[in-house]
């Protein structure tokens, strides 16, 4: 958050907010480490004050909500489990500041790793950091930036069905430097991009991948408060998947990258999949950091 502090709070009374909030948060199976990064974006402390509590004996806190405003936005993280990134606005993602809202996917940390694969990638084959890279369901336009940030010589799309996802993207980009670098469009997966048949050197893309029945038992924060077109990817998870696996080709160019996020699980169909096509080659798959096979990567033919 980026707005001027208008409170002063004192140390004493913050911290004592702060200690009753982290009993509470331990009661809920909420990680403390959450109320912490709530009060670094509304209060002028940073981890390192928190961490030894040393406001306790400040006179004064500068916040940019009274308590009372602070303590009715944490409840609800506590009686609604809306996820914290929503209630702050923002979400850190490699090294990016993003803003996010309850229209866009909240963006994790393993899929930062599909912009280190794009950089394996064009680092094997130098000519693929060139052309038209698109970011296939862009969200809160996290990959798009990412591609941005290191293929500064590529033209880089960003789509997206949703209209709401597509302006908090396109306030990332700006804020982020690239606004004049993201073309972003509106439109069904391939759809807007008629005009680049056959002129595409990589698509990326963290698409719905959770089976229909799981969706309801996924946690309250994502199951409650995320958009289900971003997470539901049909009966066995795999219906977008197989659709960009299916509709590529018309626009990749030869030796273009394939690259998807999927769930843990997952990885022996897809490849399957892209194999049984025949138009990919070099089919791999990667794990996250926790070792979990995470991402399929080919190029076209």
């Amino acid at each position: 958050m980026n707005f001027p502090f208008r409170w002063l709070v004192s140390g004493n009374e913050l911290w004592e907010w702060y200690c009753q909030t982290k009993a509470c948060a331990l009661r809920a199976g909420i990680s403390v480490a959450e109320v912490d990064l709530f009060l670094e974006e509304f209060a002028s402390l940073n981890r390192l004050t928190l961490r030894l509590e040393s406001f306790k004996d400040w006179p004064n806190v500068s916040m940019e909500l009274s308590l009372v405003e602070l303590d009715s936005l944490w409840r609800r993280r506590l009686e609604d489990r809306v996820p914290l990134q929503y209630l702050t606005g923002v979400t850190y993602w490699r090294n990016f500041s993003l803003r996010v809202g309850s229209g866009v996917l909240i963006p994790r940390p393993e899929t930062e790793l599909l912009i280190d694969l794009v950089l394996v990638a064009t680092n094997s084959v130098l000519e693929l950091g060139h052309g038209n890279w698109v970011d296939m369901g862009t969200g809160s336009g996290a990959i798009a930036c990412g591609l941005a940030d290191i293929l500064t010589d590529a033209s880089i799309y960003g789509i997206d069905c949703s209209p709401v996802a597509l302006a908090i993207a396109r306030q990332n980009a700006v804020s982020l430097g690239y606004g004049d670098r993201i073309n972003f469009y509106e439109g069904s997966w391939w759809q807007p991009l008629e005009h680049l048949r056959g002129q595409v050197s990589g698509m990326v893309a963290n698409p719905p991948y959770i089976p229909s029945d799981m969706v309801s038992t996924l946690e309250p924060e994502v199951r409650k408060h995320e958009p289900h077109l971003a997470l539901d990817g049909g009966v066995d998870g795999l219906d977008c998947i197989r659709f960009l696996v299916e509709t590529a080709p018309l626009y990749l160019v030869s030796g273009g990258v394939w690259l998807v996020e999927m769930m843990a699980g997952q990885s022996e169909e897809v490849a399957k999949i892209l194999y049984d096509h025949g138009s990919y080659c070099q089919v791999e798959i990667f794990g996250d950091l926790e070792g979990v096979d995470r991402f399929a990567m080919a190029y076209l033919k």
